[in-house]
């Protein structure tokens, strides 16, 4: 009589047969001969060990994958601050002899090779894991990164993930001009820097029946998904691996540091100017305002009327702010092409790149502007707009007229900020958050063909600062446990990128803000005055609070 052992290693001794003979069958001849060949070159790429393998399966089958996946399955758009995708089939939603699996035959063989033991084994030898590191969960999904989409820097880890793998779908033809690469990016470690540099130090090209793979570490595989710049979606079939164990070091993982709350602004914005909270707007300062304002703004009607929409609203965005000697000329954005050089374009002396890429990627103005190209003209014109108006008391003082708020006493953050087209963004993170209520004030500047703000304002070119309600950790970890979940309820406010325009936002504790990449069609670079003014706390909530504090104190035992 056999046993139920007996059984189960039949039943795996089958399961081995039936594998072997699906990669003989799927997999191009040689793949399984080089190997060694394989191994080496993860070994030796930068900025940390990966590989692409080439030639992987037999075209032909791999063509039948992509038309099954074109034909017999729908697309779901996804959009956050990290990505923006279409998404396809879910291969853990295909059971065997089910109405879509029968619909899908190429796929399932892809399916059952994927998620089998011998290539699973096949994948530790070439990444250089012990044997059995991987177990019986594999994740797969076809995503479809149409013109536009992309994915920002992160490092995937997330559980218990361990190997990272893209599989190509695109078309034969596909050319480096189209965009779609998956960039790698070094990590940095100093005492002022942690993360990855905000230019990638290696790309590996989406070439159909390629696949890309590494191994997910915290805080070391950051990587992204390069903007698709030609009219061809780049698809592909994505997922991981697992092991039985999360990494080790995984404080260090991007999810982990972008919910880090940091206690004070960094050093660097850090300013100490502090306001007059004694005085009321004046007909003085209405006098000074006036040799930068636009005249409508000053008047008592309409700072009745904007104050009115403030209090209602808590923001409010004032268009064709500045006079216009204050604006500066801004054009539209010339032909590009993706090089080496395009990631450092724009950086200079006075324009710094500012990092690291998991949290943002932007260019800062300096004060110390010597240049007289026409970047360092606008730097340094905006530079005078901030210091002469908005960090002002007399702007101060225009501030607590037109919000009803208390008057600002200070000017706790400050910056003259640059994103360019097909290169720049900022990320919600805890660390944006602040621990009492502040007054963002954010002058913004875009080319803005006939100021009608249609472009910009349709989103699909990003540039828009969006604000966000912070989930609780559990839900925040439930959420990212799908590295595309789906838009969900958190955004409180999203402002669209106009040009000579102030948005002014009054935030509470708990809300993080950023500004979304801005896409390779934009009309032109953002280029805006970022202000984060110290406004006075609500006493009264927390006398109320103490006052409750006491009476439970006080009350006496129940029996």
């Amino acid at each position: 009589m056999a046993s139920d052992s007996d059984g189960q290693g039949t039943d795996a001794a089958n399961k081995r047969v039936k594998a072997t003979s699906l990669m003989a069958e799927i997999l191009d001849a040689d793949v399984l001969d080089r190997e060694s060949q394989i191994r080496q070159i993860y070994q030796e790429n930068k900025p940390y060990p990966y590989a692409q393998i080439h030639d992987l399966f037999k075209p032909d089958f791999l063509g039948s994958v992509k038309d099954e996946i074109k034909s017999q399955t729908k697309v779901k758009f996804k959009e956050s601050d990290l990505f923006r995708v279409f998404q396809s089939i879910d291969m853990a939603n295909l059971t065997p002899g089910s109405d879509l699996a029968l619909e899908l035959p190429h796929v399932m063989k892809l399916r059952e090779v994927l998620y089998s033991q011998e290539w699973r084994s096949f994948m530790e030898r070439l990444s250089g894991l012990p044997p059995s590191t991987l177990v019986n969960q594999i994740d797969c999904a076809c995503n479809c990164h149409a013109p536009g989409c992309h994915l920002l820097c992160h490092d995937d880890v997330i559980g218990t993930r361990k190997i990272s793998y893209i599989i190509y779908l695109t078309e034969p033809d596909w050319k480096h001009e189209e965009g779609g690469s998956l960039e790698l990016y070094e990590a940095e470690r100093s005492e002022e820097t942690s993360g990855p540099y905000p230019v990638p130090s290696s790309r590996a090209w989406p070439m159909f029946n390629s696949m890309a793979f590494f191994v997910v570490e915290p805080g070391q595989s950051y990587h992204a998904v390069q903007e698709v710049l030609g009219d061809r979606p780049r698809l592909s079939l994505q997922g991981w691996y697992h092991a039985a164990q999360p990494p080790e070091n995984i404080e260090l993982a991007t999810l982990q540091q972008l919910k880090q709350v940091r206690d004070e602004v960094d050093d660097d914005r850090k300013l100490s100017i502090q306001f007059d909270s004694e005085t009321d707007f004046s007909e003085s300062d209405k006098e000074y305002l006036k040799k930068y304002l636009k005249p409508e703004y000053l008047s008592d009607d309409a700072l009745d009327e904007i104050q009115q929409k403030f209090v209602n609203d808590s923001s409010v965005q004032l268009r064709n702010f500045l006079l216009d000697k204050w604006v500066p000329k801004m054009e539209p954005q010339k032909e590009n092409t993706y090089d080496e050089s395009y990631y450092k374009a724009g950086i200079s002396t006075e324009w710094q790149l500012r990092g690291p890429a998991h949290m943002q990627r932007y260019l800062e103005y300096q004060d110390d502007a010597k240049s007289a190209d026409d970047c360092q003209v606008i730097g340094s014109l905006l530079h005078h707009v901030k210091t002469k108006v908005l960090e002002s008391p007399q702007f101060a003082r225009f501030l607590k007229r037109l919000t009803s708020l208390e008057q600002p006493i200070g000017v706790r953050a400050s910056q003259i900020r640059r994103f360019r087209p097909g290169l720049d963004y900022t990320v919600a993170h805890y660390g944006l958050m602040v621990d009492q209520s502040v007054l963002d004030a954010t002058l913004c500047f875009v080319y803005d063909e006939n100021d009608e703000h249609l472009e910009w304002e349709s989103g699909d070119c990003g540039g828009f600062e969006c604000y966000i309600a912070a989930d609780d950790q559990e839900d925040e970890e439930k959420e990212a446990a799908d590295e595309y979940n789906e838009d969900d309820d958190t955004e409180l406010l999203s402002v669209s990128a106009s040009n000579n325009t102030l948005s002014l936002v009054y935030r509470d504790p708990g809300t993080m803000r950023f500004v979304k990449y801005v896409g390779f069609s934009a009309p032109s670079s953002r280029y805006d005055i970022s202000i984060e003014y110290e406004v006075p706390g609500d006493d009264s909530e927390e006398a109320e609070e103490e006052e409750e504090d006491e009476e439970e104190e006080e009350a006496p035992e129940q029996d």
